[in-house]
Formats: structure tokens, sequence, C-alpha cells
């Protein structure tokens, strides 16, 4: 926004430090519980962000649609509002993602299983910090409004005579708003009344309602056929790219050399007497008997 007081810029920072405090928090307790810490590790960071400023934006709208409600203009009712809307949606969506990344622990590659762990954890801090930090942020930056304040400084933005006459871009810089009045809510948001008077109404009709059950139903025998012909394991070829010379080396490998089965090889650590002929009849032994 052109305000300076309405734009909101610390508190889209806020929402995106409460994503790196989901992480910060659910990588220190990982790595407190001794869960190892892999490579592929280090990209949970931007799918936590992406939820979590997911997140933010719903909250956000939520309280802006609670300012619109005249019966509710006080900050625990409208906090009250945002969440009774916000709160259910980020629910689902964090219980979803957990539930995902959790299920993804029972697999049986350790790599996969610590990247689970790790991101399953962050979402869970992510949403306890949205519902909690970011809730607060939201009520300070909205007290800050009331107020006129400054959203870099914090320091009351004032109307004075001389700058009555200055023009619309430096009263919105240095007084707040075009019109040199304190800030007012908004109004709705053009997306927002496409939802509630064209959408909204569109899919609550009772064919469309049926239509849509349809969809889901055929969408989820799809799902279910297609989780019976699912096969677990990972082929090595994906791993590289097409042009890569380990591509053909796989295929010759299965090609002339799948009859064989995995190389297996015996390391003995401890130093034994190699001379002794006992000792050797004894690996000998060891060797005949893996055979």
């Amino acid at each position: 926004r052109r305000s300076c007081v309405r734009n909101n810029v610390w508190l889209a920072c806020c929402g995106v430090i409460s994503s790196g405090l989901a992480v910060l928090s659910s990588f220190g307790l990982m790595l407190f519980c001794g869960v190892p810490f892999v490579v592929t590790v280090a990209n949970a960071p931007f799918l936590i962000l992406g939820v979590g400023v997911d997140d933010m934006f719903i909250m956000i709208a939520s309280w802006e649609q609670s300012s619109r409600k005249k019966e509710k203009s006080d900050v625990k009712s409208r906090l009250a509002e945002t969440y009774a809307e916000a709160a259910l949606s980020v629910t689902i969506t964090t219980l979803t993602d957990v539930l995902a990344f959790f299920i993804g622990t029972w697999t049986a590659f350790p790599s996969v299983r610590s990247f689970c762990l790790y991101t399953g954890t962050a979402f869970v801090f992510c949403y306890l910090y949205t519902m909690t930090f970011f809730g607060a942020v939201i009520v300070l930056n909205h007290k800050n409004e009331q107020e006129n304040r400054h959203w870099l400084t914090c320091m009351p933005v004032r109307v004075d005579e001389d700058q009555a006459e200055k023009s619309c871009l430096y009263n919105a810089c240095c007084i707040g708003s075009c019109s040199r009045q304190p800030s007012q809510p908004e109004s709705e948001h053009p997306m927002s009344i496409f939802f509630r008077k064209y959408y909204g109404p569109f899919f609550t009709n009772k064919w469309i309602k049926l239509l849509v059950v349809l969809l889901y139903g055929a969408y989820l025998g799809g799902s279910i056929y297609g989780c019976t012909q699912m096969k677990e394991g990972i082929d090595l070829r994906n791993l590289a790219s097409d042009d890569s010379y380990v591509i053909p080396y796989y295929d010759d490998d299965d090609k002339y050399f799948s009859a064989y089965g995995p190389r297996v090889m015996v390391v003995i650590t401890e130093s034994v007497d190699y001379w002794n002929e006992t000792v050797h009849l004894g690996i000998e032994n060891c060797t005949q008997n893996l055979e």
C-alpha cells in the first residue's frame, strides 16, 4: 500500500519470521533427540516457508474481513472472529501435511525418514507459531494503525497545516493517506466479492453439487486403483541426468549381470594370525558356510 501507516511491511516480515522460528525449533528438537541430519533436510525450510506464508495470508484476510463487522469492532472480538474463520483452514492444511510426512517415516530409506521427521515436526511448530506469535503481531500492528503510527519508525503521523497543501504522494508517504485523515479499514477486496457473490452460489447449486460428488467419486476410484498398482522401491536411473554415463551402466548391468545378484564381501575387523593353519581353516570354513 502507498500509505505509510497501513502497508503492513512489518506484518509480512513477521509472517516470514514465524516460519523461520518453526524451522529453528524443529531442527533444534530433532538434533537434540539425535535424529540424523541429512542433506535432503536442507530443502525443508522452503516447504515450511510456503505453508507459513499461506497461513499468514489466510490470517490477514480473515482479520480484514472482521473489520467490516460493526458488532465486532473491539480487538478481542475481531481476533476471535479471525481465528474462527482462519483457524479451521489452517488446522486442516497442517493436519494433512503432518500426516503425509509422518507416514513417510515408515519408509525403509533412512534419508527419507529423517527428512520426513524434520519436515513434519516443522509443520507442527509452524502451526503453533501462526496461532500464537503471528496472532499477537496482528494485534500489535492494529494498535499501530489505530494510533496512526508510521510503519517503520512507529512514531505518530500528524497532520500539520503546512502539509495540507502538499501533493497526494507526499501525504501518502509522510501523513498516511492522500485524504490526510487517519487510516480507516479498507473496502472489501474484489476477489472476495467474486467468491462471495458468484463462485459460492454457483457451487451451492444442487446440480453442481451432484456433479462435484460424481467427479470426486471417479477421482477416488481412480486413486484406489492407482494405489493397487504402486510398487515400493527406487530406480537409480531416475537420480541421474538423461545424458549421464550412469544410465547405460545400469542398463548393461541389468542385461548381463542381473542373474548373479548383489556382490557380497566379508571383512575381518580383528588382527588375526593368517600364518596359523587353524586360523586359515577357520576362515575357509566361514567362507564355505557363507556360500
